[in-house]
């Protein structure tokens, strides 16, 4: 007794009327949402999903703006192309400058600095030596290995570390700066035309001087030794350093000019190591001349001495008389001395030997004063009123220096005239204030 599906329907819900066989043709109908708006607010948004969207190019409009920040951003990467390069060769470069700096300071710091300048005494071995300064002992230091061993003797100047004294360097010029500037390059525009009445004198300086030096064969065949050197001594302005001029200006040896005052160092040893260089220096240079002015700076009579500054010109002195006459033969070598004040000379410099003759410069006689006269106004242009033979004759004790200075003031008086020539005049008042001058400013007869 079975009970029928209510409404007609069976299990599978279709209507008892229909074929069966429909359902396999169609589906059964589901339920679908309603489809959006085609529109979201005023505008209309076509989306584009997918490689579509990502392949698109936005539209762009060249402008000349555009165009300009473009070359402008090129600039920039050309510029940082070429930084990028400069510094690829810095860091390249930089290893071997680091490499060059760190070893110039290891040669700096070896070397020192200041670095001391001092003698090598003896060489010991290839890497050892002693050495001294002229403010210390002898110290006895190593050889750095830069240093060249070939050129390294004994009395030679080196350079030393200013710490450990260690030899560092060697000083090729041995020659003292000091003597250096000794030496006449130039030589003088005096010559012996320049000297007027010392004749005698001439004579005397020509054989004892230039003579030697130039025919040496002469003193040979007679059988003596030429005179080692000559000291001129006389009142001042008489013609002694002129006359040393004249000698310069006509050999062609060496000639070395010395004042006595450049003898005298400040410390201990200078004076008379310099002395020993000076001779070096003209032995090395020979034939050569020595000329020492003023020498009575240096070769005082020696005393009792309480200070050390005296101490050290007495063995100043001492120095130069072996210089005159040691064991060293000084053949080629001719010393002239001047002085004005010869009584104050120590007898051992004076003796024959070292000094063989002595050339004194009196006080011009009549004949003198006219030819130093003449000389001195030979290029002046004198008025015809000019009577020299008044100064000439004069009892007034006139050198040549006062002459050539009588002779300058008055040209002096003429220009300041405005007058180109010379009066008689001219000559009186020249001579007037050159006497005043001479007699320390107190006129004739002011006493009386």
């Amino acid at each position: 007794m079975g009970q029928g599906t209510p409404g007609g329907l069976n299990k599978h819900g279709h209507s008892g009327d229909r074929n069966p066989n429909n359902n396999n043709n169609k589906k059964e109908k589901k339920f679908e949402p309603a489809a959006p708006p085609s529109r979201v607010g005023r505008k209309h948004r076509n989306k584009q999903k997918g490689s579509e969207a990502a392949a698109r190019l936005p539209a762009v409009t060249p402008l000349t703006k555009c165009k300009l920040r473009l070359l402008k951003l090129e600039r920039i990467k050309d510029y940082l192309l070429m930084e990028e390069e400069f510094v690829a060769n810095q860091e390249r470069l930089r290893p071997q400058e680091d490499k060059n700096e760190e070893d110039r300071s290891k040669v700096d710091d070896l070397r020192g600095s200041p670095m001391s300048v001092g003698n090598l005494e003896e060489l010991i071995d290839e890497s050892h030596a002693i050495v001294s300064s002229s403010v210390g002992p002898e110290y006895y230091v190593g050889i750095l290995s830069f240093v060249d061993k070939d050129q390294l003797e004994p009395g030679c100047a080196i350079l030393m570390h200013n710490k450990v004294l260690s030899v560092v360097g060697l000083l090729q010029d041995e020659v003292d700066p000091m003597v250096s500037v000794m030496k006449v390059e130039k030589a003088p525009l005096e010559s012996y035309a320049d000297i007027g009445g010392l004749d005698a004198q001439i004579q005397e300086i020509k054989e004892a001087v230039e003579l030697p030096l130039t025919h040496p064969e002469l003193y040979e065949d007679i059988g003596i030794k030429p005179p080692k050197g000559v000291i001129l001594y006389g009142e001042p302005g008489t013609g002694k350093t002129l006359l040393a001029k004249a000698v310069a200006n006509s050999t062609s040896a060496t000639f070395l000019r010395v004042v006595g005052s450049e003898l005298i160092q400040k410390y201990l040893g200078d004076g008379p190591k310099l002395v020993r260089e000076l001779f070096r220096v003209a032995d090395d240079l020979s034939p050569s001349i020595v000329f020492i002015d003023e020498i009575d700076a240096v070769g005082t009579k020696r005393y009792d001495a309480h200070s050390g500054g005296e101490r050290e010109i007495q063995r100043t002195m001492l120095e130069l008389l072996n210089q005159l006459d040691g064991f060293d033969s000084r053949g080629d070598v001719k010393v002239i001395l001047a002085t004005n004040r010869i009584e104050s000379l120590d007898p051992a410099l004076l003796r024959p030997g070292r000094i063989d003759r002595k050339i004194e410069f009196p006080l011009p006689d009549i004949k003198t004063r006219r030819r130093i006269f003449q000389i001195h106004t030979s290029r002046m242009t004198l008025a015809d009123d000019v009577n020299l033979e008044e100064f000439v004759m004069t009892k007034d004790e006139f050198s040549g220096a006062d002459i050539k200075a009588i002779c300058t003031e008055a040209g002096l008086l003429a220009l300041r005239e405005r007058r180109m020539k010379v009066t008689h005049a001219d000559f009186k008042k020249a001579k007037e204030k050159v006497m005043f001058k001479k007699k320390e400013g107190v006129p004739e007869g002011l006493y009386m």
